[in-house]
């Protein structure tokens, strides 16, 4: 009777002690890992045998931990340590999946050698991250393998984390068929074709939702490509024209800006309701003072190696997210990189 009080009371420490963690959702590291440290440890994470930790809470990262930056590959070396060890947990975002698709090659009948196309834009979006593994081939091999079993979300009782997009229907129908949150080499195949489901999953969760332009216009960005589509919000409330649901840093032309939304239009449009718990995104290149974008959504991802800030929000199990739990450290010259497009939260 007594061992069995004392399991039960163990147990019940430990459940109380998980029910008590904090969680440090942190955005798009894109290769600035110096800076990523100094965040680490302003929120009181200490190298323990070479890999940082907290004694009571837990970092989330938002996915994006490739590509531009100049620390990459050392970047990735902190957070897989970290996530291997317990004490970080990361959602997929695009720039490791456009790794894996252009690290992969296409099968035997798909008309294409990479399952995503080697051409001048997509070779530039890769470059730092192929030119820092240059010398080190084996381990870019290695990351690519770990990609497969980082999740595209986490879905904890009280909040959830995914790299652009919270479309619940669409994840529901992922968990169903994939058994988890993770993709395999098949799905990868699969969603090289945007139409099918897996296309579907990828491209919404990802990279976020859209809206064609009206026909016959187009936009072109500051990256010099031209879209005829643009990125839209997937927490609107009762949105009326374009502009209530546009969310990307290019904007739409004033005559567009205004257009009513058709009944077509609203139909492609998600929702995320207030009484749903908070969600956490990265992927959108915010600007300006963090803070949350509704009482439940917050984007966390201002822009680190562009413009300067790395931000994490500390998560304590609120439903209402607020303004103070931000924090955030400003990215020094060296982190920042000399390339000036952002189309990544924008293109298809």
């Amino acid at each position: 009777m007594g061992e069995r009080n004392s399991s039960e009371l163990i147990m019940a420490v430990q459940h109380d002690k998980s029910a008590s963690r904090g969680y440090d959702i942190i955005g798009d590291v894109h290769g600035c890992a110096h800076t990523l440290v100094r965040l680490l440890e302003q929120m009181g994470y200490r190298k323990v045998n070479g890999i940082y930790e907290h004694p009571r809470r837990q970092a989330i990262f938002i996915g994006d931990i490739v590509d531009r930056g100049p620390r990459i590959r050392e970047a990735l070396h902190l957070v897989r340590d970290m996530v291997e060890h317990g004490s970080a947990r990361m959602v997929m975002g695009n720039h490791e999946y456009n790794a894996l698709g252009y690290c992969t090659r296409a099968r035997a009948g798909s008309g294409k050698k990479w399952l995503r196309e080697h051409n001048p834009r997509h070779d530039r979006l890769i470059h730092e991250t192929l030119e820092q593994f240059e010398h080190y081939p084996q381990e870019w091999n290695e990351f690519l393998e770990w990609f497969y079993t980082v999740p595209l979300f986490i879905e904890e009782d009280h909040f959830r984390v995914v790299h652009a997009c919270w479309d619940d229907h669409l994840i529901r129908q992922f968990k169903d068929s994939q058994h988890g949150a993770c993709i395999d080499e098949d799905f990868l195949h699969a969603s090289s074709a945007l139409e099918s489901f897996a296309g579907q999953v990828m491209d919404t969760l990802l990279r976020g939702t859209d809206l064609k332009l009206p026909e016959g216009m187009a936009i072109t960005g500051k990256d010099g490509y031209v879209r005829e589509f643009f990125r839209t919000k997937f927490w609107a409330q009762n949105p009326q024209t374009y502009q209530d649901v546009v969310f990307q840093p290019d904007p739409l032309p004033p005559e567009v800006a205004s257009r009513p939304l058709s009944e077509r239009d609203r139909g492609q449009l998600l929702s995320y309701p207030t009484s749903e718990p908070p969600v956490f995104v990265g992927h959108y290149w915010m600007d300006g003072d963090p803070a949350p974008i509704t009482p439940n959504v917050a984007c966390i991802d201002y822009s680190a190696v562009k413009y300067g800030k790395l931000v994490a929000y500390r998560m304590d199990g609120e439903r209402e997210l607020s303004k103070d739990k931000f924090v955030y450290v400003e990215v020094e010259r060296p982190e920042q990189s000399e390339d000036p497009y952002t189309e990544d939260s924008v293109a298809r």
